[in-house]
């Protein structure tokens, strides 16, 4: 794998001539990416099993946290990109063990679900912290900023496709 600063010099050094370099950054946009998907869940898997959970309950304790009048089931599809049948599952698991309750139409932490969500919102912290320890301030926010203009891009070239 290129550091950053070795993509950076190889985008300065062949932008102009593109010879290449298009073949060269799609691959490596796309074999990084799929590494840092993959190392994510398997941090949160590891992260989860401390807890007899698994990833998907890692993420539903987050958004849950992070909405403390609840959440339903299907704005839990939409925060988390998991399908119905697999948040069903998990809000059934995180009730049975005692980490969240029903009221009403929505799900909420317990007591215990909130000291879960303090675990994940440390541990979460860390990771990210770990990631991109090498960045100032200002190149970390240009980078989410750019990785988040990147995602929205491509689902809009996503569903452009699609509809063809």
């Amino acid at each position: 794998y290129l550091t950053y600063a070795e993509l950076n010099n190889i985008i300065t050094v062949e932008k102009s001539t593109y010879g290449g370099i298009m073949d060269k950054i799609f691959e490596h946009f796309t074999i990084t990416i799929l590494k840092l998907n993959k190392i994510v869940q398997k941090i949160k898997l590891l992260e989860s099993q401390k807890h007899g959970l698994k990833a998907v309950h890692i993420m539903c304790g987050y958004y849950l946290n992070e909405h403390p009048e609840g959440l339903t089931s299907t704005e839990l599809v939409k925060l988390t990109l998991e399908d119905k049948a697999a948040i069903s599952r998990a809000l059934k698991t995180m009730i049975q063990q005692g980490y969240a309750e029903k009221v009403g139409a929505r799900t909420v932490l317990t007591e215990k679900g909130k000291s879960l969500a303090e675990f994940i919102t440390e541990r979460s912290d860390k990771a990210v912290e770990a990631g991109s320890a090498f960045f100032t301030d200002e190149e970390r926010v240009f980078f989410y900023k750019s990785l988040g203009e990147i995602a929205d891009r491509l689902e809009s070239y996503y569903n452009d496709l699609s509809n063809e």
